[in-house]
């Protein structure tokens, strides 16, 4: 029986699903965006996000534990550099699964999965919505503004 076991399998035996999942962790923490398919993605983010809240916090222990599942030095000296420093304030959530349409072969849903802080796009977007205000000005505030608009008309013109 295979109670409580909900991990999706992805048709393959467990250790080229191991080494699949390794090595795309690898490309993502490299290229800090790779395409796929969806149920990889959904499968990848399952197995990154632990190793990237281990890259947090910069010790041998941890070291050893991102090596054992990656098994690319220069992937796991990339990951405490400059990943772990980027994310170190970020609670979880790190990756960001993107739907990019269906693939002409054989019709699977493919996407892009990225790493969040490293999308410049998104992170303009949301400086710009953080900016939003409500306008909750009194009748004061409101008088001084009409003051204040003419007062600047008037300068151009005595120019």
């Amino acid at each position: 029986m295979r109670h409580n076991k909900k991990f999706n399998h992805l048709g393959r035996k467990a250790s080229h699903r191991s080494a699949m999942l390794s090595n795309m962790a690898c490309s993502l923490i490299m290229h800090k965006r790779i395409s796929t398919t969806l149920a990889k993605a959904k499968a990848l983010r399952i197995f990154v996000e632990p190793i990237l809240t281990r890259a947090k916090e910069d010790n041998m222990a941890n070291r050893r534990l991102a090596f054992s599942e990656l098994k690319q030095k220069e992937v796991v000296t990339e990951l405490f550099q400059n990943v772990g420093e980027k994310i170190a304030n970020r609670p979880g959530g790190y990756t960001r699964i993107l739907r990019t349409g269906f693939r002409l072969g054989d019709a699977a849903e493919m996407c892009i999965i990225e790493l969040v802080d490293y999308n410049e796009n998104m992170l303009k977007e949301g400086k710009k919505a953080a900016k939003k205000t409500t306008r909750r000005a009194g009748k004061k505030a409101a008088a001084k503004a009409e003051e204040a608009a003419p007062a600047a008309e008037e300068a151009p013109k005595a120019e």
